[in-house]
């Protein structure tokens, strides 16, 4: 967790933290970003040296791992495995693909955004940000939000 006085919000512009990105596309589906969008994406968000690997799964794999490693039997968008919170950071992000794409429809959001956001929310997440207190939550919710938007995209927590 990290604490609001502590943060400093990366740039997606400026960041010039090393990292190793492995992509694992475990879902064949249609319109998944590339090697090229997650780079962008996870340098957007990252504040130090990482190695992270971000696996791309279907519902079944998502469900699977959902159940095991948080005892909710139901895939979820975006898991997040931390394995070294020292230097290099090293961890999984897991997006589950068919709840990702059924969620940017639900929410009419661009579905690259969707995948964007996500992405950056699980870098935060490896990086120590939470959301399971209100004041966590408002300080991670704004630090997507401006990431986010400075990539580009509108802000994923808008009304839609």
């Amino acid at each position: 967790m990290k604490n609001a006085s502590k943060v400093s919000e990366p740039s997606p512009t400026t960041n010039t933290k090393k990292f190793k990105l492995s992509l694992q596309y475990a879902a064949d589906f249609p319109e998944m970003p590339n090697r090229s969008q997650f780079r962008k994406w996870v340098n957007a968000a990252l504040e130090r040296p990482a190695e992270i690997t971000v696996r791309l799964v279907d519902e079944e794999e998502g469900r699977a791992l959902n159940r095991h490693f948080r005892g909710k039997d139901q895939a979820t968008n975006v898991l997040t495995f931390v394995y070294d919170e020292l230097q290099p950071l090293c961890g999984d992000i897991v997006l589950c693909v068919p709840v990702v794409m059924r969620e940017a429809q639900q929410q009419l959001k661009n579905l690259r955004a969707h995948y964007a956001h996500l992405t950056v929310h699980g870098v935060l997440h490896l990086q120590g940000y939470d959301h399971e207190h209100d004041a966590e939550a408002q300080v991670m919710e704004q630090l997507e939000t401006n990431i986010i938007t400075r990539l580009g995209y509108a802000d994923p927590y808008h009304a839609h």
